[in-house]
């Protein structure tokens, strides 16, 4: 039986033109979702030639290779074994891709509701070994930014899925409707380790690799996979997780779960059933979060469909784990990712590019440079490296003392 997902304005529509003669009407653009079949969608993956990037997403680390999403589309795979002179060698086509993570030469990758395991130990032979299907009952349906209307459509949710969307102007009556109203049948609609073995993702990683476990998270639960077996992993269990969430971070045996409301710290005393020691609370926005010692780093972005008003980057004691505090807080302009690097915190703040902060001491942090020329999304700070993604240029920087060097700025175009 076919059901019906009727999508209503999700905020109030600002009209973008009004005939004086006919003011209950506007021009507004619509997203119409994009329907394949799931037998379709699950034999579109291929391991092809390099092409260029469409929407650059997150970047990832593993060895000599870095490896950038590209958002919805798949994954960019480039030869980084000289940093002076990277070089494009694959693209996996992931429909429905969102994140990745690697251990020992196994790929795990998101393909909407599928888990896929790729083998990429010899990078010109890459194979799929394995797809473990309709494990993710939650996922991203990636309603484009800005869009107040969403057309409803008919499908399937069990043998459909949605691939993408189609935005075109048009004029429609006024409506005072301001929530999303839709019956998913289930499915709900979502707005450092060793390089040897285990690579490093940056601070808006949905994955994360603990010893023979993964962790991933959707927009209420966590997804929890056994790979002690790396070419067939097993799903251990499910179980709700928190509010909204976006971003995952493990350090010392805790899972950092950073949401629009808050973040979430879980302990891994028993790794397939994390326990949830604490919430700390703030004001609706955009969150990635990383940790370092006794100090747990997010940045709220403001302006946004998140709904926080101002940009901030919020400092958070959690020396005891049960009942972390605000410590400080430090305004910022349109920040993203962040990283850290001894007693350097990198903040990736947009437009305004990527700043330093000297955090010798997390209550005092004060910025030591900043680099104002390029875009930032995210950062991974590596052992002799930075690397950081805004727009569609990957970026490489030398650790030096006071601040870091160019190595190499890398068109994905």
């Amino acid at each position: 039986m076919k059901l019906k997902y009727i999508f209503w304005s999700l905020f109030f529509i600002t009209a973008l033109s009004c005939n004086k003669d006919d003011s209950n009407y506007e021009l507004v653009e619509v997203a119409t979702p994009q329907i394949m079949s799931k037998a379709a969608f699950r034999k579109s993956v291929e391991i092809v030639a390099p092409r260029n990037i469409e929407k650059s997403g997150k970047i990832y680390a593993y060895k000599d290779y870095i490896f950038v999403s590209d958002v919805n589309k798949g994954i960019h795979v480039i030869d980084n074994s000289n940093p002076k002179s990277p070089k494009r060698i694959k693209f996996l086509k992931i429909p429905g891709n969102e994140d990745i993570s690697v251990k020992d030469d196994f790929l795990y990758a998101d393909s909407a509701t599928d888990l896929l395991v790729f083998d990429i130990s010899n990078m010109n032979s890459i194979s799929l070994k394995q797809r473990l299907e309709d494990v993710f009952n939650v996922y991203n349906f990636q309603i484009p930014l800005g869009i107040r209307v969403v057309d409803y459509v008919e499908f399937n949710y069990q043998t459909d899925i949605i691939v993408g969307w189609t935005v075109t102007k048009e004029r429609r009556e006024k409506t005072d409707n301001r929530f999303i109203d839709a019956d998913f049948g289930g499915v709900a609609l979502n707005s450092g380790t060793k390089e040897s073995t285990t690579g490093q993702g940056g601070s808006l990683a949905r994955f994360q690799i603990v010893d023979n476990y993964l962790y991933t998270v959707g927009s209420h639960e966590m997804f929890i996979f056994n790979i002690s077996n790396l070419s067939k992993p097993t799903l251990t269990n499910t179980y709700y997780a928190g509010n909204n969430i976006e971003t995952l971070f493990q350090a010392d045996d805790y899972l950092y779960i950073g949401s629009t409301d808050g973040m979430y710290i879980y302990d891994l005393v028993n790794p397939e059933k994390p326990n949830r020691l604490s919430e700390f609370v703030h004001w609706t926005g955009c969150d990635p979060v990383v940790v370092d010692g006794d100090y747990a780093y997010l940045t709220l972005r403001g302006g946004n469909n998140c709904g926080e008003q101002e940009s901030v980057l919020e400092v958070i004691d959690i020396k005891d784990k049960t009942k972390p505090t605000l410590a400080a807080r430090y305004a910022l302009d349109n920040p993203y990712g962040l990283g850290i690097k001894n007693n350097t915190l990198f903040v990736c703040d947009g437009n305004a590019g990527l700043k330093l902060f000297n955090k010798e001491n997390p209550l005092k942090i004060y910025m030591i440079k900043q680099f104002k020329n390029i875009q930032s999304k995210d950062v991974i700070p590596l052992e002799d490296k930075l690397l950081i993604i805004g727009g569609d240029i990957l970026y490489q920087y030398s650790h030096v003392q006071n601040g870091v060097q160019l190595i190499s700025s890398f068109s994905l175009n």
